[in-house]
């Protein structure tokens, strides 16, 4: 039922360098972290559309504390060797001893496994920590290693007697590889802007109903009355903004989380490696900061991702965080702006559900049968709350 692991870490479960021998065959090689492999060939793999799952971003995860020792979170990347030597497949893969930063929830799981007698952490989990934002889970130079790779998962479960294996945010070209692997596919929805040949904000609006379109003005200026605000990117962020966000983003994670899960090193690194990819949005009264929200902007998409405030402002997180980013997002030519997870108030915001998919690989066959019950009474529930929120959208009929 799931091996215990009796120090509430997860090195005691899979060591590094970890090798796993699949059918195809291939070698999958289980490392110690992302910062260990060399960066250009992880990113070969990723590709350059996600900045999620850059080399930079897991490995800031890694070297600022944020996973690692102590937090639950064992970074355990998942690489496949091609025949000239250098990576063709690549997971961000971690071994986790609690289901807190995945956004996809499982504690009822977790519960009724301990119930039957079953030990559900550790478990292994396929993600980008923190970060509810739908991408690539299977990173592959070589696209036919993708079975091999799922494959080398169910093993690493099995091998190490553990409950069960997760990727969490699958994109959605990548769902049926996990489908045909026999994995449980779990379905959700998250709201996204999404930029329908819009040339500016007024453009936008101008595809919204009327009444829409006068909420949204009147929330924008009631907003950003008596504030500036300031877009921030490249070499134009400084330490200094990071010591700003810092406190913003310390108190949000006190409100929702109990603890904030980023380090403050990990907003440095970020602004070191990343900058370019980074939009930071401020509104200042009198020249001092009162309020931000951070964004990475990626290929064809503007995420946002962290939001907080010293001063409360009415309206002024839908002016940052949703208003703000469709403005830049289309100043970018980016197809859509990502929001995060939940948040029904987005959508009279102009943001509308999308769906979003999760894998999950159950190791005991009871167990599967009991989740694959729940899934299929969950999906139709989520399809359901689609179809009723995708009938209020903000945009004017017949369009």
């Amino acid at each position: 039922m799931g091996r215990r692991c009796p120090c509430d870490t997860a090195a005691c479960v899979i060591g590094p360098s970890t090798i796993v021998t699949v059918p195809e065959p291939a070698t999958i090689r289980v490392g110690k972290a992302v910062s260990a492999i060399d960066r250009n060939q992880w990113d070969a793999c990723a590709g350059p559309d996600n900045p999620f799952v850059s080399h930079d971003f897991l490995s800031i995860m890694e070297e600022s504390g944020s996973v690692g020792t102590g937090t639950g979170w064992q970074s355990l990347p998942l690489t496949i060797d091609g025949p000239d030597g250098r990576l063709a497949a690549a997971a961000p893969c971690y071994a986790k001893t609690h289901s807190q930063g995945e956004y996809v929830f499982d504690h009822s799981w977790a519960d009724a496994w301990q119930r039957a007698g079953g030990h559900y952490y550790p478990k292994i989990q396929l993600a980008v920590p923190f970060s509810p934002v739908p991408g690539p889970r299977l990173l592959l130079r070589d696209h036919a290693l993708a079975p091999a790779l799922i494959a080398g998962i169910e093993q690493l479960v099995m091998n190490n007697g553990l409950s069960s294996g997760h990727a969490t945010f699958v994109a959605a070209d990548q769902v049926p590889l996990f489908e045909a692997a026999g994995w449980l596919i779990r379905e959700d929805s998250q709201f996204h802007f999404t930029n329908r040949g819009y040339r500016s904000f007024d453009d936008f609006l101008a595809d919204l109903s009327s009444s829409k379109r006068k909420s949204i003005r009147k929330e924008r200026a009631r907003a950003v009355a008596g504030l500036e605000i300031a877009h921030l990117t490249g070499s134009t962020l400084t330490e200094a903004h990071w010591d700003i966000f810092w406190r913003f983003y310390q108190d949000t994670g006190a409100r929702k989380w109990g603890r904030p899960y980023l380090t403050r090193m990990a907003f440095s690194l970020m602004g070191e490696r990343m900058a370019d990819r980074i939009l930071l949005i401020l509104a200042l009264r009198d020249g001092i900061p009162i309020a931000g929200a951070l964004n990475l902007i990626g290929t064809d998409a503007l995420y946002g991702r962290y939001w907080g405030c010293t001063q409360d402002v009415p309206f002024l997180h839908f002016e940052l965080c949703y208003y703000q980013a469709i403005d830049a997002a289309i100043g970018l030519g980016l197809d859509r702006v990502e929001a995060g997870a939940q948040g029904g108030h987005k959508l009279a915001r102009g943001y509308t559900p999308q769906p979003t998919y999760s894998a999950h690989f159950i190791a005991d066959p009871g167990f599967r049968r009991a989740v694959a019950g729940f899934l299929a009474q969950e999906r139709e529930a989520v399809a359901q709350d689609r179809a009723f929120l995708d009938a209020h959208a903000p945009f004017r009929k017949g369009d």
